[in-house]
């Protein structure tokens, strides 16, 4: 029935180099034996994944073993002419794909396929499903909810853009218009979108937050305002790892920038020194769980030393 719906968790590992650790300007996408291979250029940055294994601990901070790592780099090694090394990973990042359950035991081989279940009128439950097909899935919970209701037309969001998505402005335009360069135009673009205008008056007005971030892998002080105070960004790991990627872009997971974006977050946030204290103390703490992890043989001790680290959430 319905309600005998079950979910599995499976854990993903992707480590994060830089581009010049790998010579090629295409992807790659390789069969191994259990899942599949991929290497993707990202920015400045290659990402290489995935792992797909059973994930039955705590599911908030899923942790990437040291066994995860060689075994990403023994599968992309196989066709490397110059392999890779740890000293070359930059960012390490892992998360759960949460999978319909069905008779294997093997959590490569289950459904990344989404249910949709009405258990009770009015009830809509959605089970499985990727961030990948997100609008799908949204799509098909939003026409379960609404059929039989007279007049009410199928989900639109598929014809729907994406926030910032809307148009595509004009580069040079906008370089002349705000006199920054275009390579700065072209990067926010492709961070930002269409909301460029909005980062791009912010420097206008306040021509400070046009600095790079000290240690920021390319990014600027006007994007942490931004984040603040038109994202939600409320905690230091929210604008580094959330906002930004900025903890898997850089070799020291961010703790060169932190400093800096805990000041230009105090001040649209009104933080006093105590609060940024505590805002850093616990981003350090979460860098020493995640890379300890890491040197971890297996999920049970990974899992127990990024547990290490509290969640700064749980005392904020």
């Amino acid at each position: 029935g319905p309600m005998s719906l079950r979910v599995r968790a499976s854990k993903g590992v992707h480590l994060v180099v830089g581009r010049d650790r790998l010579a090629g300007e295409t992807g790659l996408i390789l069969r191994t034996e259990t899942s599949v291979l991929f290497v993707i250029p990202w920015g400045s940055h290659w990402i290489i994944g995935t792992t797909d294994t059973d994930w039955n601990l705590d599911r908030a901070h899923p942790a990437a073993s040291s066994a995860d790592i060689d075994y990403l780099l023994g599968q992309v090694n196989r066709v490397l002419s110059r392999p890779l090394h740890r000293e070359d990973i930059e960012g390490v990042y892992a998360g759960l794909r949460p999978l319909l359950a069905g008779e294997s035991d093997a959590t490569s081989r289950l459904s990344r396929e989404h249910a949709v279940v009405t258990p009770a009128p009015g009830l809509v439950l959605v089970a499985g499903g990727k961030y990948t097909t997100y609008r799908v899935m949204g799509a098909d919970a939003v026409d379960t909810a609404t059929a039989g209701m007279a007049g009410v037309p199928a989900s639109r969001t598929a014809r729907l853009p994406l926030i910032g998505a809307r148009s595509f402005p004009d580069r040079r335009m906008l370089a002349q218009r705000y006199e920054v360069a275009l390579p700065l135009v072209d990067s926010l673009l492709s961070r930002y979108g269409d909301r460029v205008g909005e980062l791009l008056d912010l420097m206008a007005d306040r021509p400070t937050l046009s600095r790079p971030l000290p240690g920021g892998a390319g990014h600027l002080a006007v994007e942490v305002h931004y984040a603040v105070a038109a994202e939600g960004a409320l905690h230091l790991d929210d604008v580094l790892t959330r906002r930004t990627r900025i903890s898997v872009q850089t070799p020291d997971r961010g703790l060169a920038c932190a400093e800096p974006v805990v000041t230009l977050m105090g001040e649209v946030l009104g933080w006093t020194p105590a609060v940024r204290e505590r805002e850093i103390e616990h981003y350090r703490a979460r860098v020493a769980a995640e890379l300890e992890s890491q040197r971890m043989p297996n999920d049970r001790t990974a899992d127990a030393a990024r547990l290490g680290a509290p969640d700064v959430r749980g005392g904020a």
